[in-house]
């Protein structure tokens, strides 16, 4: 039941603005019990976004997050190209427009601006998910063994919809037990890694990450995370425990010293 995303914004691939979305959606999924397979920054261009996502659907990705282009800008495509993807026609979703003016208290023979109508605009078999924090809505079509969710790409927004739509449907269709746990070697990368690679082998739903980075300040011990992963709760915590024991074996038979992060 892998989940991928892709981030939309030519400004993202140019790196004039940093990919917070992603780092953010990232964590939410792990918290939930998601598994994130991927995450890809596109620009605004088509035929690259209907390539990317075209793979994603063939990979036979269950659901495919994307967030940004859906504004009122010429480079605002996401709804057209993944409309064009699936062999829908975009429509203007009454709903949405209805949404607008209530929210907006327009009266009914006032005309709904250009660009309120093209945010509105979905392909038109999508379920519309309306956005509590902005205009353009979270959009929602299901594509062979896909589901392909829109959501709007300011992060005050992006955050709103994922709370409200993502993460209910994470939580009920996606989700897994994960239990962590942080432990710290007084080793180098090259060394503990094979190491890690050993506990892998044995615990294949536990995968461990160690941060060069984040070394203490005299450069003596480094923390290494232990994420397991099970549709058990009592599964994940016994996997990770047993991956734990092994490791703390296999580095104190290397002559090294380890410590759960509660002992530092």
């Amino acid at each position: 039941m892998a989940i991928e995303l892709f981030s939309i914004g030519t400004e993202l691939v140019l790196g004039q603005i940093q990919d917070t979305n992603a780092h953010w959606i990232a964590q939410q999924i792990l918290q939930i019990g998601g598994e994130l397979r991927r995450v890809t920054m596109l620009r605004d261009n088509r035929e690259e976004m209907s390539a990317a996502l075209d793979s994603a659907i063939e990979r036979e990705t269950s659901l495919i997050l994307t967030t940004g282009g859906l504004g009122p800008t010429p480079d605002d495509m996401t709804v057209e190209v993944v409309a064009s993807l699936i062999g829908m026609k975009p429509v203007v979703s009454e709903e949405t427009v209805a949404e607008y003016r209530k929210r907006r208290e327009m009266p009914e023979n006032d005309v709904v601006s250009e660009a309120l109508m093209k945010m509105a605009t979905v392909p038109e078999t999508a379920i519309v998910l309306q956005n509590p924090a902005g205009w353009a809505p979270c959009v929602s079509v299901a594509h062979k063994s896909s589901t392909i969710m829109m959501l709007p790409g300011p992060p005050r927004e992006m955050k709103a919809v994922f709370k409200t739509h993502i993460q209910p449907l994470i939580a009920e269709r996606y989700r897994a037990e994960i239990t962590t746990a942080r432990v710290h070697v007084n080793m180098f990368e090259a060394e503990v890694s094979p190491l890690m690679q050993k506990v892998m082998e044995r615990y294949p739903d536990v995968y461990l990450k160690a941060y060069v980075s984040l070394r203490n300040a005299d450069g003596d011990t480094m923390p290494v995370d232990l994420v397991s992963t099970s549709t058990d709760k009592a599964d994940a915590e016994t996997q990770l425990e047993l991956a734990t024991y092994y490791f703390r074996e296999l580095v104190v038979e290397a002559g090294k010293r380890f410590s759960l992060n509660d002992e530092q």
